[in-house]
């Protein structure tokens, strides 16, 4: 399969929101991703049949263009040549995260006298949404256009990828207060769903892009790593409205 690095003036998530549709349609396409955060705005295409200048056509549509090419020698970042500010892919501090959650739950499960399945899983939640979020609001502009990549929402208002990590923030808090639970968990699953949904798009469409999930401070690879974190979300939330219901 052939693969094109092209230079273009793209400037930002929006800009590549506007492309998505001519270059998700394109036969001659494989897969592509555009990096709008380089000084290049980088266009990556693969497909047998995909040419520079057809990749130019498609770009022009929409007011944009091929500036250069990077050339085919030029080697991928590694550990030793990734810039200092770039940091290096990997899911440790997502597992070390869950680990830690899991941790704490256990313990407070301990020091209450008891397993509770339902108080472990609004305490674990809890944590999720909290530690989450924080992580989001260490650089909120970086997490808003890393979010608007993916997201269903984002996509269309960059506004939302701002409000995001507070609704996280608020859910969070919800949790740990056991404030309303039945609304608290209906939240969860609309806000998750409609988070779930953009990240089975992208994975269906192959893009090679970076999980927005610990924001813009660790460098994440969209898999189905992350698919299954935001399913584990809805479906915890999904079991404790069943018990609530249960409960009446």
């Amino acid at each position: 399969m052939k693969t094109l690095k092209l230079k273009t003036n793209l400037r930002c998530a929006a800009c590549v929101k506007s492309i998505q549709p001519l270059f998700d349609a394109e036969p001659g396409i494989e897969r592509w991703d555009a990096d709008v955060s380089t000084p290049d705005k980088v266009l990556t295409v693969e497909g047998n049949e995909v040419t520079a200048a057809r990749v130019g056509e498609l770009l022009r549509q929409k007011g944009y263009e091929v500036v250069g090419e990077v050339p085919a020698n030029v080697p991928a970042p590694t550990a030793a040549t990734q810039p200092a500010d770039e940091p290096k892919t990997s899911y440790y501090p997502l597992v070390l995260i869950l680990l830690y959650l899991l941790g704490v739950v256990g313990l407070a499960e301990v020091a209450a006298g008891g397993f509770d399945t339902a108080r472990a899983m609004r305490h674990f939640m809890a944590g999720f949404f909290l530690v989450f979020s924080f992580f989001k609001l260490l650089n909120l502009p970086g997490f808003a256009m890393s979010y608007s990549s993916y997201d269903i929402l984002a996509q269309r208002w960059l506004g939302y990828g701002y409000v995001y990590p507070f609704l996280e923030l608020a859910l969070g808090a919800a949790y740990l207060a056991n404030f309303q639970p039945a609304f608290t968990n209906a939240a969860t699953l609309v806000v998750m769903g409609v988070s779930t949904v953009g990240v089975v798009q992208s994975l269906l469409a192959r893009r090679k892009i970076r999980c927005a999930c610990l924001g813009a401070v660790f460098n994440l690879p969209m898999s189905y790593v992350t698919l299954t974190e935001d399913l584990l979300m809805v479906g915890m939330a999904a079991a404790m409205l069943a018990m609530i219901a249960g409960t009446k």
